[in-house]
Parts: structure tokens; C-alpha cells; sequence
């Protein structure tokens, strides 16, 4: 959830300074890569000993560790890919819905 937050974030900051919505999304998703990587590396790594099993008890401790890891990887997966896309749908009938809503530039706006 944090790095969809992040990449998200860095996307309304590059459009705030005047990117349009696509590159905003390419740089965002270049820009915010590798430390959504090794976020999430450092954690898989740091849980493979627990996945190996090894040590006393890893009969208990390794489905949770291997849950984790695919839990991370298929997050980390949905964040890369599928955030990005999601934006760009949601913002672009968010931009047809304020369209709708605003009067036209030829009618006369009666207060």
C-alpha cells in the first residue's frame, strides 16, 4: 500500500508542475522503480532464511514466511503495473465527469 501511495503521490506532484497525465505516469513509474524495489527486496531477503526452513520450529514458520514473500512480490506486481493504469482510468472519467458538470463556453452562465 505504501508504494502505490508513493508512486501516486509522485505522480500528482510531476502533474501539479505542469506534466501532462501519461508522462507524469512513465516518469513517476522511471523515477520511484528502484526504491520500490529494494523495498520490497530487502524485506524478501530478509525473510528467505524463514522460508527455507531451517532452524527449529520451521515447520511452523515457513507457510508464513512464503506467504509473505508472494504477498510482497504480487504487490509490488499491482503497484508497477496495474496503480499506474488504474490512475489513468480513473483521472481521465474524473476529467469527463467535470466536463459534464461544467457549463459549456458558449451558454450564458445566469447568478
Amino acid at each position: 500500500v505504501n508504494n502505490a501511495i508513493v508512486l501516486v503521490d509522485y505522480i500528482n506532484q510531476l502533474r501539479e508542475r505542469g506534466l501532462e497525465k501519461s508522462r507524469a505516469i512513465l516518469e513517476a513509474g522511471q523515477t520511484r522503480l528502484r526504491p520500490i524495489l529494494m523495498t520490497t527486496m530487502t524485506t524478501v531477503l530478509g525473510l528467505l532464511p524463514m522460508a527455507l526452513g531451517l532452524g527449529d520450529g520451521a515447520e511452523i514458520r515457513t507457510p508464513m514466511a512464503i506467504t509473505v514473500i508472494v504477498g510482497l512480490l504480487s504487490s509490488t506486481l499491482l503497484t508497477l503495473v496495474v496503480i499506474p493504469v488504474v490512475y489513468d482510468l480513473v483521472s481521465a472519467i474524473k476529467k469527463e465527469d467535470e466536463a459534464k458538470e461544467s457549463p459549456s463556453a458558449g451558454a450564458a452562465v445566469h447568478v
